[in-house]
């Protein structure tokens, strides 16, 4: 018999028994965080057209998707990131009085990467999109939901790591250097690798301050304080309004009495370019991947003819319920045993 019949393609799973009951239970759980915040279910399709996602963009790389063609010749794709999808789904349907619009969603996405070696490549991602406020109290409300999320899951050790694409931004443009070499020196920000980035400085004609500015940044972060030290190096009007809506942000942060669970890191950065604000990432004890993803995206929508400010998080469920096992945070159908027997 050929193998390939009773086997599944190489980073998709079948799942059954109590897994699948832990996972059934769990997402009502997080469901109801979304529902106690006003937030409305929207459901887009697995399949979309490859424009969707093109580099115009600024989503998933192009050779990371899943393409084929329909009947008709066109490119298809499944679907690899639901935010540009529910921009898509809302510039078609929702009128201009609908707004601000708070959405939820759940279900597959799909990306073929070679970094997803031993990784689902079909993995199940729940979120949310506020749609029509370009606010920090729209932001900090974003983030205050990631917080409950994780918490209503189980989690009590966790941080969000905030950062502010702008900042990066500004000094990029300031440093007239070419794109591939700002695209460099964005990577080596992303892992840390200060020694790399003086390197390719090395090579390039760079304002002394400008040059400061970029090799620090991948040393930029920790608490609120680190507002401080950031504001040595913001020349920029654009960079000092970054730190402004970081320090508004953490204000709204503070009042929910969440900053427990808050760090900021200005080198905090995406290969998703659609990005025009604050970026965070959520982690938590036994993995080095985020478990939740998310960002302002201010011009997104006006790709499909709606331009509206909006800011969203996705929650990678699989990776958050990966952190709980090895925690031993029981969940789902377990946590409630657990609950019944005391030990919760």
């Amino acid at each position: 018999m050929n193998n390939r019949v009773i086997h599944t393609p190489d980073g998709v799973r079948d799942l059954y028994g109590r897994n699948k009951k832990n996972k059934k239970i769990l997402m009502a759980q997080l469901d109801g965080v979304f529902e106690r915040y006003g937030y409305s279910d929207i459901e887009t399709p697995t399949l979309e057209y490859f424009e969707v996602f093109s580099s115009d963009i600024g989503t998933t790389p192009s050779n990371e998707l899943y393409k084929f063609f329909d009947r008709d010749g066109n490119t298809l794709v499944l679907r690899p990131d639901f935010t540009p999808s529910v921009a898509r789904a809302v510039s078609m349907h929702f009128p201009d009085d609908a707004f601000p619009a708070r959405l939820c969603y759940s279900g597959s996405t799909f990306v073929n990467s070679r970094e997803y070696q031993g990784k689902l490549k079909e993995a199940t991602q729940m979120g949310i999109e506020l749609i029509g406020d370009g606010s920090a109290d729209a932001d900090a409300e974003v983030i205050a939901v990631v917080c409950d999320l994780l918490l209503t899951s189980g989690l009590k050790e966790f941080q969000v790591s905030i950062g502010e694409v702008n900042f990066f931004k500004s000094l990029a443009e300031r440093s007239g250097l070419d794109e591939e070499t700002v695209e460099t020196i964005r990577r080596l920000i992303t892992t840390k690798n200060f020694f790399g980035v003086s390197e390719v400085l090395d090579q390039a004609n760079v304002d002394d301050a400008i040059r400061e500015a970029l090799e620090e940044l991948p040393q930029l972060f920790g608490g609120a304080e680190i507002f401080n030290k950031a504001e040595k190096y913001a020349l920029a009007d654009q960079e000092k309004e970054a730190i402004r809506r970081l320090r508004d942000i953490h204000a709204a942060l503070v009042d929910k009495k969440l900053d427990r669970y808050i760090s900021y890191d200005f080198g905090s950065l995406s290969k998703y370019t659609y990005y025009t604000g604050i970026i965070f990432s959520a982690f938590t004890y036994g993995t080095g991947e985020p478990i939740a993803r998310g960002g302002r995206y201010d011009h997104l929508l006006g790709h499909f003819g709606k331009d509206l400010p909006a800011v969203g998080v996705g929650l990678y469920f699989d990776q958050l319920t990966n952190c709980l096992q090895r925690q031993l945070i029981p969940y789902g159908a377990d946590a409630l045993l657990a609950g019944k027997g005391g030990n919760a």
